[in-house]
């Protein structure tokens, strides 16, 4: 069974792994053959081996439009995993640093440094991802999960009713360390409403509610529940 760091450190691997996390839903093999220009069975072989290795998980769907041999059958797909732990070599014990600056925070203030923190990490997301602003809150979403499939972390609208929405992200940035400290949830969820915030027009960081559930489940995506609330006068 291939291991994860021998998998992201095969620049080919690496490239189709990337090219999965950047898209909204799990891929096939002939989306991998269009894209990197190669043939759909060195896709498969690609995808293959990182689902080997863990990074990937398959399944198969029916898909619409399909033409030619095999239209009918259920494709075989290829959906990014749950990311829970970081990758890397050597292990630098990030979480346990982490918990010692927490610690250091003055308790009375904790929660509001940590929001403070996470805004201002995910504004610097937003910057390196070009993340342009939309007018309304369905495209804003969409351009947010592009913006941040370009920077390798996988995201879909799941869902858009009035102001309420739902994000579902396989590789939330913080994730890793929300799972390590539980009590960095607000850390998260400044992250996420300074992100929504810079994807829609008009809007501030403190008109969005955020809540992430799932951070902490083995088995699930991370599900980003958001809440636009109106502007106060």
């Amino acid at each position: 069974m291939m291991h994860r760091l021998d998998a992201v450190g095969d620049r080919e691997l690496r490239e189709t792994l990337l090219f999965a996390r950047s898209q909204p839903q799990p891929v096939t093999a002939d989306d991998v053959a269009a894209v990197k220009r190669i043939h759909r069975n060195v896709a498969r072989a690609r995808l293959e081996r990182l689902a080997d290795a863990g990074l990937l998980i398959r399944s198969f769907e029916r898909r619409t439009g399909r033409t030619g041999p095999g239209a009918g059958r259920p494709a075989k797909t290829y959906r990014v995993a749950p990311e829970l732990t970081a990758i890397e070599f050597p292990k630098r014990h990030s979480e346990q640093l982490i918990g010692l600056l927490i610690a250091a925070l003055p308790e009375r203030r904790r929660l509001e440094h940590l929001h403070a923190i996470g805004i201002a990490f995910g504004r610097g997301l937003a910057r390196e991802a070009r993340l342009r602003s939309a007018r309304t809150f369905r495209t804003a979403l969409g351009r947010l999960c592009g913006a941040l499939g370009d920077l390798g972390y996988q995201a879909s609208v799941a869902e858009v009713i009035s102001e309420r929405a739902v994000i579902r992200t396989a590789t939330c940035p913080l994730r890793p360390l929300v799972r390590a400290h539980p009590g960095l949830a607000t850390l998260d969820q400044g992250m996420w409403a300074a992100l929504v915030a810079q994807a829609l027009e008009g809007s501030d960081v403190d008109q969005i509610v955020c809540d992430t559930p799932d951070c902490q489940r083995d088995d699930a995506d991370c599900r980003v529940l958001l809440t636009l609330r109106p502007l106060r006068g």
